[in-house]
């Protein structure tokens, strides 16, 4: 029988609730769930309410009765942002987090680069904002709870299964023993170390890095702003890298690297601990200051990933499906991503709309988007851990000469986790518009969130639907054959939407309408009256029209949902 740990964990800042564990007895006979998701992490969570939108039951099993220990993941990107607006929890978020764009690169007590990320007044969102990873989780987890399609089951651990073409059997360990549980699709979400992954015996490709890092969270009080600290080569750990990071409640999170033969358990010593960070602090110039520790592990910076994240009834998402290095915040914010990927094919899959031969493409865009990451991240992960002597020599000369020559700096850069656009998605329309555009967000980039007025966005009125973004400059409607083909593609269970862009007054035909007054939204899409951009649910370009006709958006919905062949390869 499993038995979780329930007593509440220890924390100077959260206080942690244990959550009733799920058991057989107190509930219905649940024989069999849709979507079950193994994880009730973020990626996990995310995954679970993005179904639960598109009306697609799920129960989520968790071994835990309790949100993760320590803060781990803190930095979110704005993409990531735009993704739990989509799920309704981005709003906790900004309401307590830290928002920041800068980073700082410092070698022998003088700053050698500074790296400001863009931020254009269209941007609802700030390039990044740390919050502890147990408060997001915490928002999600409430907004399950008030979700009627998604079933969180604490204290259950997943032991073992076996598929075949029609579903999953889960065997489902709880306090009072095992149960049995049926699912058409099981989404392995259970993180690093994950079961699933175990139980099939499947490999990540890539490589792991030497280096080792302990990651501390302290509480102090430290008069520098919520920017990104980063420390080369400090006397006080010669050769290696200290990273730097406010988080809210007065917590700063170090990381710092560990000389090669030095074991975790030998690190995470309180004596090893306390010197380290009183040299960090002294090296900065706060010597002496109090400070508390609340939590301290060691990670190493790794670059893998499975080749397929689709494996029969088996899907996976986040780190069970790729473990990519912490620098330039590529861990859960890519997570997300492959949350929001899959759960509108998955949701299009179980209710009968589109072919489970949707979901290849999944695999191809997300194991694309990782190899990309895992190419740009080793360029960082070589420069902040150096693997070899050579690899070390170069480093270090770039930090000398970063000293006297300012054209080094942006040698620094940690190349931040951005959205992928899946230029080649076989999900794009192959008989559209697209090279033909001048401006604007192309096949699959995301759109432009453009700011409509004071506190209304485009991405706000973006769901999880299929989106028509139609330009009319004359108020007109939309025409004829394009209202019958929507209504059409509706009868037959595919989520769509109209958005006219650009007229005063309703526009027939379409769901809502954007008056544009300025024509901003418009030209930043390159768009013209009769033009139109089709979005997926996940806000991604699948095509793009001069002029939009109703055949060539039947051929573009079409592929978008994998009734093309092209889907399937």
């Amino acid at each position: 029988m499993h038995q979780p740990h329930a007593e509440p964990r220890r924390s100077i800042y959260y206080d942690y609730q244990v959550f009733d564990a799920w058991v057989p007895s107190q509930h219905p006979a649940q024989q069999h769930a849709p979507v079950v998701v193994a994880g009730a992490g973020p990626i996990g969570l995310v995954t679970a309410l993005a179904l639960a939108q598109q009306g697609v039951r799920c129960v989520v099993l968790e071994a835990e009765r309790q949100v993760s220990e320590g803060s781990r993941a803190i930095a979110f990107t704005r993409r990531s942002m735009e993704i739990l607006q989509q799920v309704g929890v981005a709003h906790r978020v900004t309401e307590n987090g830290l928002p920041w764009n800068c980073g700082n690169s410092f070698y022998r007590g003088q700053r050698v680069f500074r790296m400001e990320n863009p931020h254009d007044p269209d941007d609802r969102f700030a390039p990044l904002i740390n919050i502890q990873q147990q408060y997001l989780e915490q928002y999600l987890v409430e907004a399950c709870d008030a979700h009627s399609l998604v079933e969180l089951r604490w204290g259950n651990k997943l032991v073992s299964f076996g598929q075949d073409a029609s579903g999953a059997t889960l065997q489902v360990d709880t306090a009072e023993g095992p149960y049995t549980l049926e699912t058409d699709w099981l989404v392995a979400a259970d993180g690093a170390r994950s079961a699933i992954r175990a139980l099939m015996d499947l490999k990540l490709e890539g490589a792991s890095y030497e280096g080792k890092f302990v990651i501390a969270d302290i509480r102090v009080d430290l008069p520098l702003p919520t920017e990104r600290l980063a420390f080369f080569d400090p006397d006080w750990n010669p050769g290696n890298t200290i990273l730097m990071h406010r988080e809210p409640h007065g917590l700063w999170r170090l990381d710092y690297q560990l000389p090669p033969g030095e074991t975790p358990e030998d690190a995470l010593q309180p004596e090893s601990l306390k010197a380290r960070i009183n040299a960090q602090l002294a090296m900065i110039g706060h010597a002496g200051v109090p400070w508390e520790m609340d939590w301290c592990s060691v990670y190493s910076a790794r670059a893998l990933t499975l080749p397929d994240y689709v494996h029969g009834r088996v899907l996976f998402v986040g780190d069970a499906a790729h473990l990519l290095p912490i620098f330039g915040v590529r861990g859960a914010n890519t997570g997300f991503q492959d949350a929001q990927a899959l759960a509108w094919r998955l949701a299009l899959v179980a209710r009968g709309v589109a072919p489970a031969s949707l979901l290849q493409s999944y695999s191809s865009e997300r194991v694309g988007a990782a190899r990309e990451i895992i190419d740009e991240a080793g360029k960082s992960t070589r420069f902040m851990t150096p693997p070899t002597r050579g690899f070390r020599l170069l480093r270090d000369a770039v930090l000398s000469l970063s000293l006297t020559q300012p054209f080094v700096g942006p040698l620094y850069h940690w190349r931040t986790s951005r959205p992928h656009e899946y230029t080649r998605s076989p999900l794009n329309a192959v008989s559209d518009d697209n090279a033909a555009f001048e401006r604007g967000p192309g096949h699959g980039a995301p759109p432009r969130n453009i700011r409509l007025d004071n506190d209304r966005f485009l991405l706000d009125h973006l769901d999880h639907r299929f989106t028509l973004l139609w330009a009319t400059d004359n108020g007109s409607s939309l025409p004829d054959d394009v209202r019958a083909l929507v209504d059409e593609a509706r009868a037959q269970g595919l989520p769509l939407q109209v958005i006219a862009v650009g007229a005063r007054q309703p526009v027939a035909g379409a769901d809502r309408t954007l008056p544009d007054a300025d024509g901003h939204l418009r030209r930043r899409h390159g768009l013209s009256s009769g033009g139109a951009y089709l979005l997926r649910p996940d806000q991604h370009v699948c095509a793009r029209w001069a002029a939009l006709d109703a055949s060539r958006l039947r051929a573009a919905l079409h592929t978008a949902i994998g009734l093309n062949t092209g889907a399937s390869s």
